[in-house]
């Protein structure tokens, strides 16, 4: 498996990658990706630490497995590939979005103009085989993406942690809460959100109040 990342992740990372469960983890995603077909595109594993350093991550959102469809994942969490159609969670987020702060529902499902401004889009588990959601969980990639969450609760202060959903809730024991803004709500999945779980958190507007409390640029949501 090609680790193709960022720099500062790189060394904020490094004994992850010398630890025994990652030797295993990477035999285990290499195998998957040689015999079935799985997603993202190995290119596109870690797309989300490569599209935001560490260094200048502000707000991280957490999901849990790729998109397991063909041609939707590519990396990020929540977000589709150029030209895809808007699966049913994204689709509320971005309601979510145009209520809570007034901007239009977008056409593009590619969210990397967030991860461009510091959004770190992570799921916990980086890889899935096609069809199979969560076929790649409890091999390894929540331990690393723990690690990725730790680093960032120790090493800053005044980031966003946007927890979505009862999974992303449980990651979130590893966030020092006194220096960081944690924002929890239900998944925006339609089971979650036609329970009334998810509209109405308006956790855009609150990200970007928190980010200009700390003297910090907004996000252009």
């Amino acid at each position: 498996m090609q680790v193709r990342l960022e720099k500062s992740w790189q060394n904020q990372l490094a004994t992850q990658f010398d630890a025994p469960y990652f030797k295993e983890l990477t035999d285990f995603v290499r195998q998957e990706y040689q015999q079935f077909t799985c997603f993202p595109p190995a290119k596109d594993i870690f797309n989300a630490l490569d599209s935001t350093s560490f260094s200048d991550t502000r707000v991280v959102i957490l999901g849990q497995d790729p998109y397991h469809g063909e041609g939707q994942a590519h990396g990020l969490s929540f977000s589709v590939a150029e030209g895809v159609s808007h699966p049913p969670s994204l689709i509320n987020i971005f309601k979510e979005l145009e209520v809570d702060t007034g901007k239009p529902y977008p056409k593009s499902g590619v969210l990397t103009p967030w991860a461009k401004q510091g959004v770190l889009l992570l799921n916990a588990t980086l890889s899935v085989r096609a069809g199979q959601a969560g076929s790649h969980q409890k091999k390894g990639w929540e331990q690393f993406t723990d690690a990725i969450i730790a680093s960032l609760s120790d090493n800053k202060t005044g980031v966003v942690f946007m927890l979505w959903g009862n999974y992303a809730k449980k990651k979130g024991k590893h966030i020092d809460r006194s220096k960081h803004l944690v924002l929890e709500t239900g998944h925006p999945s339609p089971l979650s959100a036609n329970r009334g779980l998810w509209f109405g958190n308006k956790h855009f507007s609150k990200a970007n109040a928190y980010l200009k409390q700390q003297g910090g640029t907004q996000i252009d949501w």
